[in-house]
C-alpha cells in the first residue's frame, strides 16, 4: 500500500498547512515535520483520509479514494481528535481502545495489553502520567489491530517528552510487520530520529510523482519543501496579509462527524479551519466508544465522551456502547 499526497495545503495562504507533498508506504517509516499550532493534526488528518485538503490530492495505491484511505489507515493519538483525555485513567483508556478494536474489554485483557508494553506501574495512573514510550506503544498497537488497518499515522508523539527513541521503536516494529507508518513530529525530534531509521525501513517523505491535476502552485509567502530532503519541513512564515486574514468563509458542513447533536473532535478541528471532513465511520468522526462494566471499576463517561454514551447508566450489563452511526447500520 502506498499513500501519496501531492501539493496538499490548508487555510488562507497555507496558514494552517503550507503546500506540501508527502508519501508513505508498506514496510517503511516516513518522518514528516510539522511545527506550531494545529499543523501536526491537520497533516495527520489529511494523510489518514479524514480531511479534504484545500489544494492538491491524496491517493491510495494510485486511486483518489478517501473512504478506503480512512478505513485502511489508523490515526493514533492526534491532539483533540483521537487522543484519550489526559485525566482519564490509563486502564479505562485502554479498555476503550480494545472496544474499538473489537477485542475483549475484560480486566485480564487490559492488564495483559499494558503489561506487554511495560506499563504495569501506570495501569491505574492518569493518561498524562504514562511515559511516552508506553503510551504510544499501547495506543498504536491497539489501533493497528483494528480490522482492515494496514497503515498507521502517529501524530506528534514528541509532544509527550521523554526519549524519542522509545516511540521510534514502536514505529519501526510496525513497519517490520508490513504496516505503512507515518510519524509527524517537530523539527528537533526529527533531527534525532530520522538518522536512526534503518535504510531498509526509511521512507521518502517527498514524492517523486508529478503534482495532481487539481493541485495549485505555491501561494505567495509559503515556502515549498525542497525535493529530496531527508524530512519534510512544514514550517514557513506567511505574509503579514495572510496573518491578518482570519478564516471567515462559511464553515463546511460537518454532518458526518456529529454525534448525538455534538461535534466530534475531528469536526471541531475542521470547523475551525473551514475544512471539509471525509464521510467515514472511523472513531475520530463518530465519537469514541465508551465501555462500561458492572464491577467496581466502572465509571461515568468522561465529559469528552459523554455524548457518545447516553445509555450506559441505563444498561449496566452492556460492555460496549456503539457509536451512533454504527448503531444505525
Amino acid at each position: 500500500m502506498r499513500i501519496v499526497a501531492s501539493g496538499v495545503s490548508m487555510g488562507k495562504a497555507g496558514l494552517a498547512l503550507p503546500e506540501s507533498s508527502v508519501a508513505f508506504e508498506t514496510g517503511r517509516v516516513t518522518v514528516a515535520v510539522a511545527e506550531t499550532g494545529q499543523r501536526p493534526t491537520v497533516l495527520s488528518l489529511i494523510l489518514s483520509g479524514r480531511m479534504r485538503p484545500a489544494t492538491g490530492a491524496v491517493t491510495i495505491d494510485g486511486e483518489a479514494d478517501a473512504r478506503a484511505l480512512s478505513d485502511r489507515v489508523a490515526l493514533v493519538d492526534a491532539p483533540e481528535v483521537s487522543d484519550p483525555p489526559g485525566d482519564l485513567r490509563f486502564d479505562r483508556a485502554v479498555r476503550e481502545e480494545l472496544a474499538l478494536s473489537g477485542r475483549s474489554t475484560s480486566r485480564e485483557t487490559v492488564r495483559a495489553v499494558v503489561d506487554e508494553a511495560g506499563g504495569t506501574p501506570w495501569l491505574r495512573a492518569a493518561v498524562d502520567e504514562v511515559p511516552a514510550g508506553v503510551r504510544v506503544r499501547v495506543l498504536a498497537e491497539l489501533a493497528a489491530f483494528r480490522r482492515g488497518v494496514q497503515g498507521v499515522v502517529l501524530c506528534a508523539p514528541d509532544r509527550h517528552g521523554g526519549d524519542p527513541r522509545e516511540w521510534l521503536e514502536v514505529a519501526l516494529d510496525l513497519a517490520r510487520r508490513d504496516f505503512a507508518v507515518l510519524v509527524v513530529v517537530g523539527a528537533a525530534a526529527a533531527e534525532i530520529v530520522a538518522p536512526l531509521v534503518p535504510a531498509e525501513l526509511l521512507g521518502d517523505p517527498v514524492t517523486d510523482e508529478p503534482d495532481a491535476p487539481d493541485a495549485q502552485g505555491p501561494e505567495e509567502g509559503v515556502l515549498e519543501p525542497e525535493s529530496g530532503s531527508d524530512v519534510l519541513d512544514l514550517v514557513s512564515e506567511p505574509t503579514d496579509e495572510a496573518r491578518a486574514d482570519t478564516h471567515a468563509d462559511a464553515v463546511a458542513d460537518a454532518g458526518p462527524a456529529r454525534v448525538q447533536g455534538e461535534l466530534a473532535p475531528a469536526a471541531m478541528v475542521a470547523e475551525h479551519l473551514d475544512a471539509e471532513l471525509v464521510e467515514s465511520d472511523t472513531p475520530e468522526h463518530t465519537g469514541r466508544t465508551r465501555v462500561e462494566t458492572a464491577d467496581e471499576d466502572s465509571d461515568s463517561p468522561h465529559p469528552r465522551h459523554a455524548a457518545a454514551a447516553p445509555d450506559a447508566a441505563a444498561d449496566p450489563t452492556a460492555s460496549v456502547i456503539e457509536p451512533e452511526s454504527k448503531a444505525r447500520s
